[in-house]
């Protein structure tokens, strides 16, 4: 396999004008042929600003950095300013992309309820501060799309009844039966709002400063196609649709993953293909594993695996034969899981569930990460763990500082959503209690997920192994602010650049890792994986065999005791550790049958 993914060719416009037509037919009807003119005028007036030339799609150089646009502060310089600065001298070629969250003017939820989407937020910075960062990296932006602020123009030109905003918001009866909707809060679904018309009650999904749009009116859906074409032509290159899954309602239904909100998807897929080649889509849907699968669309692949691997092996690619929804989906499960493996010392469900993972084709893939500016979420264990097991993790997550948010179900009862907690922090100790390998454990979780399938993403919170921010939740009265912290860039430096700091520790043994993994070609995202066989205190994995044969195996001892090293295939001839600079692998006579606690190894078989 070449060490990059191939250039895959733009749809055509008759391709673009069938898909298209095809996926509005779902959502709309009859009122496709309408949509759908006045769609081709909205691409067309903003076609001569995009560069329609295909770019690669991924390679193992790609590595992503999470990040607030605020997170790094610096007396009055403009903050996206002095993360562009960090990027340029503490972090140089380290990550080929870069997620600023939001980073428009907004009125809670830390950028989530946005105000107004063509705008920079003037505290952080301004466009060409954004555009800046975009030609430095490859610049991961969220389109908001679900829902916005109560302070937007929209929403005042709801309580006004003006057009546009009248008629962007979906009206409901408080008196409607919505037990059977999927709740990601305990929050009410429905907030009174004080119109001129009166008291009309508005569908909230996650607050009652975050308004859900009404995508059954199309005027809503092109005004989000323009958002998302003006982020394309300020430089970004990959999009996440925030919150996807709740997009479409539909009283009587659970108002998740309907088949609208995935023609929508799709339909976004294809503007991109056809406007904009090697711009990419990712969902973010925090939901049980196969619901979040469902936005690959791997019910419409085709069955011929075979050709599929020919493909992936040649880049031959026809763009109309792949699958047309996300290119990338947040592997939701990886950041509770390793947190039980690594709390437990026992590897054999994250290796089960490692196991089921299908083989993806070419298009598809995984972002993987252990943390975020959220909580980690639980739902995606739904079925992977017994109730018990989640009940003993939560309670440690407790004992470590943490908190956890719940969610309301259809029967009226709460159940947990996520736990707020830093990564560091949620790796203090074992079921036994705190202890002296906080520091390795957390290493160690960052190890296995840089080397699973995909792509990965780095919290920054996770780069510098920052603790429970308490003060942070007592000033906003909000849970997810305890990872949320803002970093004084003194303050940083120091802890960087001092001989012993956790900070300092993190930062250079995950930059170390980093810049070996984006120069190993195993690590592409379309290489093959295959969990081994090992004890319950071992989790291995196998990257390859890529066509030149080169293989590589990754091991990790996930608990606090040493651990037998038996997987056969280490009796596969020599093999050599990119860890220590491609030498040949011969450990000393103790280590030959044994790993110590929380060690990792990523071995190559050229």
């Amino acid at each position: 396999m070449p060490s990059r993914a191939a250039n895959y060719p733009a749809l055509s416009e008759d391709a673009f004008i069938e898909r298209a037509s095809a996926r509005l037919e779902e959502v709309y009807g009859p009122r496709r042929d309408e949509v759908m003119r006045r769609l081709m005028t909205l691409l067309m007036h903003h076609r001569s600003a995009l560069d329609s030339l295909p770019r690669p799609t991924w390679s193992e150089r790609d590595q992503i950095l999470i990040t607030y646009g605020d997170t790094i502060t610096d007396g009055e310089r403009p903050p996206l300013e002095v993360l562009d600065d960090f990027l340029a001298t503490r972090l140089n070629g380290t990550f080929s992309g870069l997620h600023v969250l939001p980073f428009f003017p907004w009125s809670s939820d830390d950028g989530f309820s946005v105000i107004h989407y063509r705008e920079v937020n003037p505290k952080l910075g301004d466009w060409q501060d954004v555009r800046r960062l975009a030609s430095r990296v490859d610049l991961m932006v969220d389109l908001v799309i679900n829902h916005v602020s109560r302070d937007s123009l929209w929403f005042i030109d709801y309580l006004s009844g003006t057009q546009p905003g009248r008629d962007y918001f979906i009206e409901m009866d408080p008196e409607t039966d919505l037990s059977q909707v999927t709740r990601p809060r305990n929050s009410p679904l429905l907030v009174p709002v004080s119109t001129r018309r009166g008291t009309r009650h508005l569908w909230a999904t996650f607050s009652e400063d975050q308004i859900d749009l009404n995508f059954a009116n199309p005027d809503v859906l092109l005004e989000f196609i323009g958002i998302l074409l003006y982020y394309v032509q300020q430089g970004a290159r990959l999009i996440r649709l925030d919150a996807i899954t709740y997009l479409w309602k539909e009283v009587g239904t659970r108002c998740v993953h309907l088949p609208q909100t995935h023609a929508i998807v799709r339909l976004l897929r294809a503007i991109l293909d056809f406007m904009a080649p090697g711009t990419l889509l990712i969902t973010e849907t925090n939901v049980p594993h196969q619901e979040n699968m469902s936005y690959f669309g791997l019910d419409r692949l085709r069955p011929d695996r075979e050709r599929q691997d020919r493909e992936r092996q040649d880049h031959d690619v026809d763009p109309a034969a792949m699958p047309d929804e996300a290119h990338m989906i947040y592997q939701f499960t990886l950041p509770p899981l390793l947190v039980h493996t690594l709390t437990s010392g026992d590897a054999t469900t994250l290796s089960e569930w490692a196991r089921s993972l299908p083989a993806l084709p070419p298009g598809c893939t995984y972002f993987n990460f252990t943390a975020s500016h959220d909580g980690i979420g639980v739902r995606a264990l739904e079925g992977l763990l017994p109730a018990h097991e989640l009940d003993i993790m939560l309670e440690l997550m407790h004992r470590f500082g943490g908190y956890v948010s719940m969610k309301t179900n259809a029967d009226g009862s709460d159940s947990p959503y996520e736990i707020n907690i830093t990564y560091y922090d949620a790796m203090k100790g074992t079921r036994r209690g705190a202890d002296a390998w906080q520091v390795e454990r957390f290493l160690c979780s960052q190890n296995l997920m840089l080397a699973l399938q995909g792509i990965p993403g780095v919290y920054f919170h996770s780069l510098t192994a920052t603790l429970n921010d308490h003060g942070g939740v007592e000033r906003s009265g909000k849970l997810r602010s305890i990872n949320r912290r803002r970093w004084p860039k003194e303050e940083l430096d120091e802890l960087i650049d001092s001989r012993s700091t956790p900070t300092r520790e993190a930062f250079t043994s995950l930059k170390r890792r980093l810049n070996i993994r984006a120069s190993e070609p195993c690590f592409h995202p379309e290489a093959a994986q295959r969990v081994l066989d090992t004890p319950a205190g071992i989790f291995a994995i196998e990257r390859g065999p890529l066509a030149n044969g080169r293989r590589l195996l990754a091991i990790y001892n996930i608990s606090d005791t040493r651990q037998p090293l038996k997987i056969d295939e280490l009796n596969d001839g020599d093999w050599y550790d990119v860890l220590k600079d491609g030498k040949r692998w011969s450990p000393h006579p103790d280590e030959r049958d044994i790993l110590r606690p929380y060690r990792s190894l990523w071995l190559v078989q050229p």
